[in-house]
């Protein structure tokens, strides 16, 4: 497809975060650019004022009002919505317009660029986060696209020339297969969206699938069972951190690449998957040009990305952090994060199941990953996309983290604040890729009035 002859785009879910960031770079580019979505979100608050216009119902009567040129006006829309479930993607696809998912114009915008592809179950949105942020500060032509909001940036799109591109490869509907990337990173493989795929085999498959489009360089966490460079932390990993502490509230480590060493990097994101997601985002810099010391000047500047580990409140009586952990790995990892750095409190933890699907599939995993924390408020399930499966829901889930932890209670979000001032913790977190994302600051609002 040719994007010079498209004069005007239409995204049907244009508050969605992977297609907020290609309806702000459309428009970067001059195009007219106009959306759909469900509800109104900070995202669409944001896109509004940028100048964007976007709808909040359905009305086909609208759309037809537009007269919409075939030849000029390309419709995007993200895989969460279904044709059956929306009148105007329906008549898009059914009358002749150039219709296309979100993945293949990110193909199409990055096909001509040097393509930096970041995929993996969990860690895509730091680590492309960071790798922007080293490109940008390395002053390389580049331009990022965000599955989340840079705190560095305040945004999810980071403009900086069309010489490479920073991608996620969302893996979600095999999305990452209508990329073209020329360097890659995998994090990790830990099945999901088993709603999409029909098991962990299938889901493995078509990462190697991904691996196998990658034109130059694949970087691979150490023990992923996919041919690459790899890296990891003191493993003899190709890209290795050693010596790794944490001073002053910041993880030090020492780097050791095939090409260089590099003692005492700093990083101010607590958790060592952090320091991880560092070496993934170092591996594909290093290997496009970008030296170590750009690299670590870059870390030190490095804020992170909105809900991935962001505190709200920090003060002596009260810690409140929000994090969009959706998967048990991702909760183990911020249960680890949060012990290690206050291991002597108790820690509340307020957990928003997203997807129907994801809550079956993974149970086993939620149960033992949540009944690690001292108290447990688990919410009614972001359906999201989904409808309600029989027998799947925040009940089922609270009545067997029971059985492990009887501090374990079903919450309503309006008893999250009553619930925080009765249990006396100073640590508290709340969890997940819902909305809970929306509740957090108005429980922060409420708190700082306490």
């Amino acid at each position: 497809m040719n994007l010079k002859v498209i004069h005007s785009i239409y995204f049907i879910g244009i508050g969605g975060i992977g297609m907020s960031n290609l309806a702000r770079y459309m428009m970067h580019i001059g195009k007219k650019v106009s959306g759909y979505d469900k509800t109104p979100t900070p995202i669409t608050d944001a896109l509004l004022i940028e100048g964007i216009e976007i709808r909040f119902a359905i009305d086909l009567a609208w759309v037809l009002q537009q007269n919409f040129d075939k030849s000029t006006t390309l419709i995007v829309y993200t895989p969460a919505v279904k044709q059956a479930e929306n009148e105007e993607l329906n008549y898009f696809l059914t009358n002749d317009f150039q219709v296309i998912k979100r993945s293949q114009l990110l193909g199409i915008i990055t096909q001509n660029t040097t393509c930096l592809a970041v995929a993996g179950t969990h860690g895509k949105t730091t680590t492309s986060s960071m790798l922007g942020h080293i490109l940008k500060s390395a002053g390389v032509s580049a331009t990022s696209f965000l599955g989340g909001i840079a705190e560095n940036y305040h945004t999810n799109l980071i403009l900086g020339g069309s010489e490479f591109s920073v991608v996620e490869a969302d893996e979600f509907d095999r999305s990452f297969l209508h990329l073209h990337p020329d360097y890659a990173c995998i994090t990790a493989i830990d099945a999901d969206h088993l709603d999409i795929y029909k098991d962990e085999a299938d889901f493995a498959a078509t990462f190697q699938e991904f691996a196998d489009l990658v034109q130059t360089k694949l970087m691979v966490r150490k023990g992923i069972p996919i041919q690459g460079f790899t890296y990891g932390i003191e493993d003899g990993a190709d890209y290795e951190a050693q010596k790794v502490r944490v001073e002053n509230g910041a993880f030090h480590f020492d780097v050791h690449t095939p090409d260089g060493f590099y003692a005492n990097m700093k990083l101010y994101l607590p958790g060592r998957h952090n320091v991880l997601n560092a070496l993934a985002a170092l591996s594909l810099a290093q290997s496009i040009g970008v030296t170590l010391p750009q690299i670590a000047k870059a870390f030190e500047s490095f804020k992170g990305v909105q809900r991935r580990f962001s505190y709200r409140i920090r003060t002596e009586n009260r810690v409140l952090i929000d994090d969009y952990a959706h998967h048990p790995t991702e909760i183990d990892a911020l249960y680890n994060a949060v012990r290690e750095l206050y291991p002597e409190d108790k820690i509340l933890i307020f957990f928003q199941p997203h997807l129907y699907t994801r809550t079956r599939d993974f149970e086993a995993g939620f149960v033992k990953s949540l009944a690690q924390f001292d108290q447990v408020g688990i919410l009614p399930i972001y359906e999201a996309r989904e409808h309600p499966i029989d027998g799947v829901n925040s009940n089922v889930l609270v009545s067997k983290i029971k059985l492990v932890n009887a501090d374990v209670a079903l919450i309503q979000p309006n008893q999250i604040l009553d619930t925080i001032n009765s249990s006396g913790k100073r640590i508290v977190l709340m969890v997940g890729a819902g909305d809970i994302g929306e509740m957090v600051t108005k429980i922060t609002r409420q708190l700082d009035i306490l």
